[in-house]
């Protein structure tokens, strides 16, 4: 490959009118699923809260580049700044992950130090643009796990949501001209050469179990020259140029002051969309179980402050099946003929789709699983966690274990109560990643208050909305009035804290 054909890549054309500048280039580790700050946990496989009418997001991610070259301290920064942001949800993307797979003469260069890994035509471009997009947009994607030590991409690749920021950092961050224009924020990492070679000989000599020989080789014959001609070229096309990397904080404090300045105005959105449509008409994907006087009787024993455990158990299982034989009604059936004992025809009905899922809201949600084991012969269970932030009132999301192949099932979502939809709306969104049809899910609580009904439906008017009873009113603090307090609490035995939300019993978990 030309020279010509890699610089033509670069976006602007960058011309070679000033004298290359002396630096190195290469790897970096591969993205934590968290990272422990003296403040708080930060998650970096997260997944924002925030969508619109529509059910997508709001806004899309902010996307900061990370440029510079190799051992330059990119990733130190791209920590520092995840530190200083101070949010929940931060997704750290690593280029390295995307290197191609060898060819097996590419491999035998590789093993004898004679391959180029510091050229643009080592990566693969066409999958780093389409997983940046699709993470942009608040969709899932699987990352390729790349080994250095046998140069090649590992069998298994991992699964990375979308976020409310996303850190893409790279040697090449900054070479295709379709990939900056995801970037809203381009840093160059500028540091001396020879700090950065002296790292490079560190890093790989005791994490890639390489020998000095091989690293010297490598950096005179490919990383020196490529740094000169295709990375060091691209500080022009940098917003910010960070000079000594992670020692110059003043530069990291800029940074983070312009990021959270994008993120009011996404936190602005979610607002308005939890008061929207407050006053429209319950929607038609609503259905509320016949108010018999048995149902009745059941919610005036379960919303009974003086109800003992035991009791509010037993009939809150008895709604819970009462619940779960009201939403199987709803799936679509098909006319079949089957001969009785007898030798008659009988003309019945059978269920059309292919299988049944369910998939309970953690921690409420999952009692809701005897039930629903009760009525669906080895139907399929899987678990998601949210958790309400109670400075924010935003939801998280921290755990999720779904089962293969869901996109054919129809899906029931579990959860006790809703009050707002919030968490709601981020499990839905968490199924649509996995390919599930919006018509496909059917989302079942106990009690709902009128705002999360309005605020589910019109994110996603395909969504069946299933429970026994609609309350009118949230109060500030997000509880349902007159509500069932705080089920999950109630049910197990333990103790709300004082600032407990209906939703997802969020903070007890």
């Amino acid at each position: 490959n030309s020279s010509a054909e890699s610089l033509d890549r670069l976006y602007p054309a960058v011309g070679s009118t000033k004298p290359p500048r002396k630096r190195t280039t290469s790897q970096c580790k591969s993205e934590p699923p968290l990272l422990r700050t003296s403040k708080r946990t930060i998650y970096t496989a997260g997944r924002p809260p925030w969508y619109n009418e529509h059910g997508t997001q709001s806004k899309e991610a902010f996307v900061i580049g990370l440029g510079g070259g190799s051992a330059s301290g990119k990733t130190t920064v791209a920590t520092m700044i995840i530190e200083a942001l101070d949010v929940p949800w931060v997704v750290l993307l690593s280029m390295d992950s995307f290197y191609k797979v060898l060819t097996k003469q590419q491999q035998e260069q590789a093993a004898s130090n004679d391959f180029n890994f510091d050229h643009p035509d080592a990566f693969d471009f066409d999958l780093i643009i389409a997983t940046l997009k699709k993470l942009k947009q608040g969709k899932s994607v699987k990352i390729p796990i790349y080994d250095f030590t046998t140069h090649s991409r590992k069998k298994e690749w991992k699964t990375l949501y979308g976020a409310n920021v996303i850190i893409f950092e790279g040697i090449m961050a900054f070479a295709d001209k379709e990939l900056l224009k995801l970037l809203d924020l381009k840093i160059f990492v500028d540091t001396d050469s020879d700090i950065r070679l002296v790292r490079r000989l560190r890093r790989d000599i005791s994490e890639r179990g390489r020998d000095i020989e091989g690293v010297i080789k490598q950096y005179n014959k490919f990383v020196k020259p490529a740094f000169d001609q295709y990375i060091q070229p691209t500080m022009r096309l940098a917003d910010i140029v960070v000079p000594r990397g992670s020692g110059n904080t003043v530069a990291i404090d800029l940074i983070v002051q312009h990021v959270h300045s994008q993120l009011e105005e996404v936190r602005a959105s979610w607002a308005a969309l939890a008061s929207a449509h407050q006053c429209h008409p319950l929607p038609q994907t609503l259905s509320v179980l016949k108010s018999t006087p048995q149902v009745r009787g059941m919610h005036t024993i379960i919303r009974n402050r003086e109800t003992s455990r035991d009791e509010f158990i037993f009939y809150s299982k008895r709604l819970m099946r009462l619940l779960i034989e009201h939403a199987l009604s709803l799936l679509p059936f098909q006319s079949c003929t089957v001969q009785t004992p007898q030798g008659q025809d009988y003309e019945g009905r059978t269920y059309s789709g292919k299988q049944i899922t369910g998939v309970s809201i953690l921690r409420a949600g999952e009692t809701m699983e005897p039930a629903l084991r009760a009525v669906c012969k080895d139907v399929r269970i899987g678990t998601i966690l949210i958790q309400t932030n109670c400075n924010t009132g935003e939801p998280e999301l921290h755990y999720l274990r779904l089962p293969k192949d869901i996109s054919e099932d129809h899906v029931i979502l579990m959860d006790c109560t809703v009050s707002t939809g919030a968490a709601a709306m981020m499990a839905v969104r968490v199924l649509l990643d996995h390919d599930v049809p919006e018509d496909k899910i059917f989302l079942l609580s106990l009690l709902m208050a009128e705002m999360g009904v309005h605020s589910v439906a019109y994110a996603f008017p395909r969504v069946k909305i299933i429970t026994t009873a609609v309350d009118k009113k949230v109060n500030d603090l997000f509880r349902i009035i007159p509500g069932i307090g705080n089920f999950g609490d109630r049910y197990f035995g333990t103790d709300a804290p004082p600032d407990w939300s209906d939703d997802e019993d969020a903070l007890s978990t």
